[in-house]
């Protein structure tokens, strides 16, 4: 048979392709990933459930999380919390589909989804609203230092810098619209309260990771 990994014996592929033929399927339906493309993420998950024991069918977080320092390039792990409560409600494994979720967000090309991912990532502590008590625990990580007096003054100016310019009904909340229609016009505003999304250069060595061949940069 022809091995769609070089690395994997004709059982391995087997068991592969007979665990993940539906999922693969479904994203490349519905997502801009060829199979091709769906096939190789799919693998590296496989693989990486398959370093916790032989009979593993998952992913666990704590293997998410060292992608997300590693890979990823986000340090945040208060974010990074938020996003995986964004994509599983398991505490301790992360799902193909969760996998697969991840992956098309991160390396969507669409303003539009990866603007509701982040609002969605920014709201998910409970609040589901950017309120000022929100908004003001998240700039906390901006201002450190030894000066109490002096990092309370510019955390409580950045939060209201971002009032000023996210709330434009003034009524003390920034809603998903206000949110989008800034950002439209200014999309490196996306990310306010902190990284959610690999930079480009990051993107680029995903892509080369995960043979994600659409996303290779293009030669001159």
């Amino acid at each position: 048979m022809n091995r769609i990994d070089a690395s994997m014996d004709d059982m391995a592929n087997n068991k592969f392709l007979t665990l993940y033929n539906s999922v693969i399927k479904s994203y490349a339906a519905s997502t801009d990933f060829s199979t091709n493309e769906v096939v190789c993420l799919l693998i590296v998950y496989y693989k990486f459930s398959l370093s916790n024991r032989p009979a593993s069918r998952l992913m666990t977080t704590n293997q998410l999380y060292g992608l997300f320092l590693v890979l990823f390039q986000i340090f945040d792990v208060g974010i990074i919390d938020r996003i995986l409560l964004n994509l599983t409600q398991d505490a301790r494994t992360v799902s193909p589909d969760a996998w697969m979720q991840l992956f098309s967000v991160f390396l969507s090309s669409s303003l539009e989804e990866r603007m509701r991912f982040a609002y969605n990532v920014y709201t998910s502590a409970g609040t589901q609203t950017l309120n000022r008590e929100t908004v003001a625990i998240a700039v906390e990580k901006f201002f450190v230092g030894d000066d109490d007096d002096e990092v309370q003054e510019l955390r409580a100016d950045m939060c209201e810098f971002l009032f000023n310019k996210f709330d434009t009904d003034k009524d003390g909340i920034i809603s998903f619209e206000e949110y989008s229609e800034v950002v439209t016009i200014q999309p490196p505003l996306m990310e306010f309260l902190g990284q959610i999304f690999p930079g480009e250069n990051d993107n680029t060595l995903i892509a080369y990771c995960n043979n994600i061949e659409s996303l290779f940069p293009q030669e001159d």
